[in-house]
């Protein structure tokens, strides 16, 4: 099974450890559902692609937490966007493949969705710095065997009179992406989680 690394080098069980990821699963047994389930796919070498291996292994090994959070970093681009946006993009892409890889092995990824997002979007224009300022919309993606596949929303206009102030317009709330999740998938009610009721979108197949 081997153990997997952080980019700082620090073990990921001990920053699980650390941080009580699941308030009512011991880090004992964490590390002994780690240890019992070996990961059958290859994974490129990565921070985010550690961590989402060792994310497979829990849930293979049947740790009950229900949600797991991992991050990736160097998207705040306001100089030379192009190259480290791209290598960020293709890290993003070769760990989720991995990850889907691996769960399709273990037979586990029916019963997993994938959500990523960000906490701010990129500017339309480029500033003097080759590189984007923050923005307002920004994409999301779902993956998942039971994701409907497709669009949800429409494409964003980039014509100069469809921004606001140089922002591309959103036209999803981010909250109803959540709702929907929330109420489809996890089956619970997102009122008291959201605020209110926010629309929810045809997510599943």
């Amino acid at each position: 099974s081997g153990t997997v690394t952080l980019q700082n080098g620090q073990s990921a069980l001990d920053f699980l450890e650390r941080t009580s990821m699941d308030a009512q699963v011991s880090s004992d047994k964490i590390r002994a559902i780690a240890a019992k389930t070996a990961s059958g796919a290859a994974y490129p070498r990565s921070g985010l692609a550690n961590n989402l291996q060792l994310v497979a292994r829990l849930i293979a090994g049947g740790l009950p937490t229900r949600i797991f959070y991992v991050s990736q970093g160097g998207y705040d681009t306001h100089t030379g966007q192009r190259g480290g946006q791209d290598g960020r993009l293709r890290e993003l892409g070769d760990a989720v493949k991995a990850f889907t890889d691996d769960l399709t092995t273990m037979g586990e990824f029916n019963r997993v969705m994938i959500m990523t997002f960000s906490e701010f979007g990129r500017r339309v224009t480029e500033n003097g710095s080759q590189g984007t300022d923050h923005g307002a919309a920004a994409p999301m993606f779902l993956v998942g065997s039971k994701m409907k596949a497709g669009l949800l929303g429409a494409d964003p206009s980039l014509a100069p009179a469809d921004l606001t102030d140089g922002d591309i317009k959103y036209n999803t709330d981010f909250r109803s992406v959540y709702a929907s999740i929330l109420q489809d998938w996890l089956r619970t009610n997102s009122v008291p989680i959201l605020g209110k009721q926010f629309p929810t979108l045809p997510i599943l197949a």
